[in-house]
């Protein structure tokens, strides 16, 4: 799979850099997800870059440019994020035609240096002489203290009257057409699962339409900070990968972190430092923070419906079978627990 994409893509890949003022790179595939991305190390000054071409549909140039805008508020509050690479025209954004009469729009990056804590994370994991648990607590005490200033940040400002971006409300996550798509219709399912996934979707609705969208937990959010997502280097954190940001709860910001790593050694250590972290910088009530488990049951849904919607992706063995029993799990407790939505 990769190295079919590889060839069907670097020569639009090389067409992006050209635009961006580099000749020639060594090119490193080295993610096929929402966008194909690429390690590119420019020959002539020996700089490393992050090349990315976007996934058609699922942003159009005016929410790019506002990706860029939002990580520029980020940065000048002090948090480390990408930092992008103009165009020698002034442009943020350049598109490339891609073979079978497909234009993706291409953006730049400086490469930034350090290690995904997700990677160091399953690193200790498959080493057969570590001993112990993975460090799990350390990190996850990092990442709360970072989302909860990445959340004043966000609930703190106010973008610009040209900023678009998509919105993962009631609409983006449970409507009948949600952002990553219809999750119950994923072919994985059978025609019950399909019948009690609709059931606690539309629990979810009602209880999230009566909660509303108070300003304290809903703003620009990252939509995917877990720690694959977290580059470390000499002891702290950066946030990479802002393609699913948009307008959401603070508390599906949370369930994603937890989502992701809900069956790593000592999460619930991990789960407490974060916590606790977290609300060292923001406070968060008691009340808003018992959303997070319904908020992980919906990411689980919207990971359903985002793989059925790329089936070009590549997942380990037997990954998706693991969400498809996850998910219906979760919503059987979740009926069985409240039947009625409160």
């Amino acid at each position: 799979m990769a190295d079919g994409f590889a060839t069907r893509y670097e020569p639009a890949a090389r067409e992006a850099l050209r635009a961006f003022g580099i000749e020639t790179a060594r090119l490193q595939l080295v993610g096929i997800s929402e966008n194909v991305t690429y390690r590119a190390d420019d020959d002539r000054s020996g700089k490393a870059y992050v090349l990315r071409l976007h996934r058609p549909g699922y942003h159009s140039l005016d929410e790019l440019n506002s990706e860029r805008v939002w990580l520029e508020a980020l940065r000048s509050s002090g948090i480390s994020v990408p930092t992008p690479v103009d165009a020698p025209d002034g442009r943020y954004f350049v598109p490339v035609g891609v073979a079978g009469n497909e234009t993706r729009q291409a953006g730049l990056n400086v490469w930034a240096p350090g290690e995904i804590v997700g990677e160091l994370l399953t690193a200790h994991d498959r080493n057969t002489d570590a001993t112990g648990p993975p460090e799990i607590a350390a990190p996850f005490s990092q990442l709360g203290g970072l989302m909860a200033a990445m959340h004043n940040q966000a609930a703190g400002w106010t973008p610009p009257s040209s900023f678009r971006r998509h919105r993962l409300d009631l609409d983006g996550l449970l409507g009948d057409a949600p952002f990553w798509g219809p999750f119950w219709e994923n072919p994985v399912l059978d025609g019950r699962e399909r019948e009690l996934l609709i059931t606690a979707r539309d629990h979810c609705r009602e209880r999230l339409r009566r909660y509303g969208e108070p300003r304290r937990t809903f703003s620009m959010i990252h939509a995917d900070l877990h720690l694959a997502n977290l580059l470390t280097c000499d002891g702290q954190l950066s946030v990479i990968d802002f393609d699913d940001a948009g307008f959401g709860w603070h508390q599906y910001d949370i369930a994603v972190a937890m989502f992701h790593s809900r069956d790593t050694a000592d999460f619930r250590a991990a789960r407490q430092a974060f916590l606790h972290s977290y609300r060292a910088v923001r406070p968060i009530s008691d009340d808003d923070l018992a959303l997070v488990p319904m908020f992980e049951l919906i990411r689980g849904m919207a990971i359903l419906g985002w793989r059925a919607a790329r089936p070009e992706v590549p997942w380990p063995d037997g990954q998706l079978e693991m969400f498809r029993k996850g998910v219906v799990s979760g919503c059987e407790r979740l009926l069985k627990s409240s039947p009625t939505p409160i």
